[in-house]
């Protein structure tokens, strides 16, 4: 069932109990026939009863009140990246971070910090660096991206908006995919740098803003070297910072090969500057082997396309895309098609 028909659906059961609950309805006949009438016969074999109305009416006056999902919106008002610490104060550790622009509940107020949460991150942030009330909800409205959250596992992303087009990956159920159109049937996305498209009935459209990423600790031990740790804290420092199709610069913009290229350079280590060679690199291993600080990589109907740098816990960290720039996603947003250990 498309998004749409599921909201308009929703809208007819809260109309419909709204209705019912005014009015303190009780003949049972008529209250079916104003679910058939509403098209939503199908989905309700028994006629909702008061206690189910005064359920639905209240989630949607309670979803209504939300902005962009965030009851007390707050907004990061920031170049590159907020920090999220574990206390109010600024030698706290540091557990996550927030990108330009993105959004959290503010939970409260102590000493000039916020308490937030967002996404999985939940801590603390400086309130000179935080918008809220009217001034978040009109960066919001600027900010918000029309995202496509993917309703169930294994969703097909492919190439042209048709059934029989080739399919370019699978997707996990939860991610999200940056909308360019909302076609028919389709909906065209941005998959990294490339549009690709996926079935509508598949996803579910709406605004949303950017959340806190974690800040996973790496641990020493259990055969992660120092420089695998390095190397990923180092990676760590670029969140937020630009994409550029060719580029090799950490600061003013790098592609996904560029990134990682610019990376190892750092740790003496020299790769080419196409992913497809990357891949030439190092040793193969599979993904369950995977490690801090080994390569992860993508792609198009065989061909690879994309590379990213694990950082454990299920993770990778690339130059996605010239709205994301450089972020952490998790390892399957897309299937990877093969990992390389480069480092020894």
């Amino acid at each position: 069932m498309s998004t749409i028909r599921k909201a308009g659906l929703a809208v007819a059961f809260f109309i419909l109990c709204t209705s019912m609950t005014a009015q303190a309805a009780s003949d049972e006949n008529t209250v079916h026939n104003a679910v058939q009438s509403a098209g939503i016969g199908a989905l309700l074999d028994e006629t909702p009863d008061e206690a189910q109305c005064l359920e639905a009416a209240q989630n949607a006056r309670e979803e209504s009140k939300k902005i962009y999902g965030y009851e007390n919106l707050g907004i990061a008002n920031v170049n590159d990246y907020l920090n999220v610490r574990k206390t109010p104060d600024e030698n706290g550790e540091l557990v996550g971070k927030m990108p330009k622009h993105a959004g959290a509940d503010v939970l409260g107020e102590e000493n000039g910090w916020y308490q937030i949460s967002s996404g999985k991150v939940r801590g603390y942030v400086s309130a000179d660096y935080m918008l809220t009330g009217p001034e978040a909800r009109e960066l919001a409205d600027q900010e918000a991206t029309q995202m496509a959250v993917c309703n169930s596992g294994g969703l097909r992303v492919r190439e042209e908006p048709s059934l029989e087009a080739p399919v370019i990956t699978l997707v996990a159920e939860g991610e999200e995919l940056e909308v360019v159109e909302v076609q028919q049937d389709w909906v065209e996305i941005m998959l990294d740098d490339e549009k690709a498209y996926v079935y509508g009935e598949y996803v579910d459209v709406s605004k949303k803003l950017e959340k806190a990423v974690t800040m996973t600790e790496l641990k020493y031990g259990q055969g992660v070297s120092d420089v695998r740790v390095d190397l990923v804290n180092y990676a760590k420092r670029f969140l937020g910072n630009p994409y550029v199709w060719g580029g090799t610069s950490l600061t003013k913009g790098a592609d996904c090969s560029g990134f990682v290229m610019s990376v190892f350079k750092q740790f003496g280590v020299s790769l080419p500057h196409y992913s497809g060679s990357q891949a030439g690199r190092g040793t193969k291993i599979s993904l369950s082997q995977a490690k801090p600080g080994d390569l992860v990589f993508y792609a198009k109907n065989g061909v690879i396309n994309h590379v990213a740098i694990y950082i454990g816990n299920g993770q990778v960290i690339h130059a996605s895309s010239p709205r994301t720039g450089i972020k952490i996603s998790n390892v399957s947003y897309r299937t990877p098609y093969c990992v390389r250990k480069i480092l020894d």
